[in-house]
């Protein structure tokens, strides 16, 4: 069956396509792939993992056509940051300068 397996960094992405046996695992496609020794920063002790944007386990049996991606750890917490840009723009209406 076929599945891919996905990688993004900021300004780079790879998609790989596979032909894999039914019963194949999200982690038997990853390793498959050959992503792991492209990307040596990858840790899947510590990387999240997924199916089509969806958190799944690496023993998760893979279906035909499913994208498996590897996520990279967030760099700021996005919370954090829209607080912050609501801030500054209260600050700027206002008239008020830092």
């Amino acid at each position: 069956m076929l599945v891919e397996v996905a990688y993004a960094l900021e300004k780079k992405q790879s998609l790989l396509s596979l032909e894999v046996d039914e019963g194949t695992t999200l982690k038997q496609a990853i390793e498959t792939s050959g992503i792991l020794d492209k990307y040596p920063q990858i840790d899947l002790k510590i990387d999240k993992t997924g199916i089509f944007g969806k958190i799944a386990k690496l023993d998760t049996v893979l279906r035909e056509k499913d994208r498996v991606e590897i996520y990279r750890p967030l760099i700021a917490d996005p919370k954090k940051v829209r607080k912050e840009r609501a801030a500054q723009g209260k600050e700027m209406r206002s008239g008020k300068k830092s």
